[in-house]
């Protein structure tokens, strides 16, 4: 009986594919809208993860004044010093690296090119709390350091536009006043989590900076990067207290620097897009619904329009239970058909929005079932009332009518 009915079924489909097609479009767009929305969200949920993963590991950032903005802007809060770091990766334990960074912009010029990039002092530490590895080269000398040489580190971005693809190692380029000898690569890290290019960079000692392009001992950020499970909670506990003591807060004063943990700065980003990506999969399945609506309204024209059919069968011994049934497999393998067409076309438009929006493609196997398997409910719970009508019909009444 399964089987003959599904027959009927298919055969009652078949003879109006177009109206079949224009039927299950409300299913088809709805699963594929779901799909996409949801596997694009994910992606851009991964894509946030890994870009704050990528700033470094377990890495906390420190700046002057009370709210996180811009590389030094302290908003007139004093700026730190270079033994401010000294003291925070002596004092405070479960700590890995502590990096002082001033941070300018300056034009860089290489023979007759030249390019507008950030100019970055620090010490080798500051490879070590942003996962920084070198393509190629090395790293500052402990003398280089302290006599603030002319030596650099570029990304890749700055090798790119000032030698057009080529190696830099052992080129001289000028920074604003300066010659100084590209003794490393930075590995390429792409695009930051606030849209920056992070391998737009130049890298040179410290005190290089400070004597030769600034002409001040000013710190813009400390970069502390945590040993692998320090708790959080007590490193910037101890961090807050030794920097009010070291800047001469008193009681009650209100700190002047901020420090934000990236890890946390992360997790607040994925759930923000996790909530945007429900909210928009949810806004999208209101078209299932919409789908649903047209299954009945069809289904329901079918049934007038087979009246003297049901009549027939009715007449010769059918069962309502087997009218009832073939209605609704009707309603079911629709809308099943409606969300397998709209898995396959939610597939292509994710792959290609994740390439248009560089951001990984995540394929989710529960959302794509869960989304066939919904569809098909909306058949059975939408394709029973016409099929109900159809299987309570008056057998005489049906075969009368015209």
């Amino acid at each position: 009986m399964w089987l003959n009915t599904l027959l009927l079924a298919l055969r009652s489909i078949r003879r109006n594919l177009m109206r079949s097609f224009l039927t299950i479009l409300g299913i088809v767009i709805g699963v594929s809208a779901v799909i996409t929305m949801v596997t694009v969200g994910n992606g851009a949920t991964l894509s946030v993860q890994n870009q704050i993963a990528g700033l470094g590991t377990n890495l906390l950032q420190i700046r002057p004044g009370q709210r996180m903005g811009a590389p030094g802007g302290g908003g007139g809060a004093p700026s730190f010093r270079e033994p401010d770091a000294t003291a925070i990766l002596s004092q405070v334990s479960g700590l890995l690296a502590v990096a002082p960074e001033a941070r300018t912009f300056a034009t860089i010029v290489a023979d007759s090119r030249n390019w507008n990039s950030s100019v970055i002092g620090s010490t080798n530490d500051w490879l070590v709390t942003g996962n920084w590895k070198l393509l190629g080269g090395r790293e500052f000398t402990d003398e280089e350091q302290r006599g603030g040489a002319s030596v650099c580190l570029v990304g890749t971005t700055v090798q790119r536009e000032l030698f057009s693809g080529n190696s830099a190692l052992g080129a001289m380029i000028r920074v604003k006043q300066i010659t100084c000898e590209v003794i490393g690569v930075l590995d390429s890290k792409g695009q930051g989590a606030f849209g920056n290019d992070q391998d737009d960079v130049v890298l040179m000692p410290l005190h290089t900076l400070q004597r030769r392009i600034t002409g001040h001992t000013r710190v813009n950020t400390l970069l502390v990067s945590m040993q692998d499970g320090a708790d959080p909670v007590r490193v910037k506990a101890a961090l807050t207290d030794l920097l009010r003591e070291r800047r001469k807060l008193a009681e009650g004063e209100d700190d002047n620097f901020n420090v934000l943990d990236t890890k946390q700065l992360g997790e607040t980003f994925a759930s923000t897009t996790k909530v945007m990506t429900m909210l928009l999969g949810a806004v999208a399945a209101v078209s299932l619904l919409v789908g649903g609506i047209g299954i009945m309204n069809i289904m329901l024209v079918s049934v007038t329009e087979r009246t003297r059919e049901i009549g027939l069968r009715l007449a010769i011994g059918a069962l309502e239970g087997e009218v009832l049934l073939q209605f609704l497999i009707e309603a079911v393998v629709l809308s099943a058909i409606g969300g397998l067409i709209g898995i396959v076309l939610a597939t292509g438009a994710s792959i290609g929005l994740a390439h248009l929006m560089d951001v990984p493609f995540v394929f989710n196997l529960g959302v794509n079932v869960m989304s066939f398997v919904f569809s098909a409910a909306i058949g059975v719970v939408f394709g029973y009332f016409p099929a109900r009508r159809a299987a309570r019909l008056d057998p005489i009444e049906a075969l009368r009518h015209e």
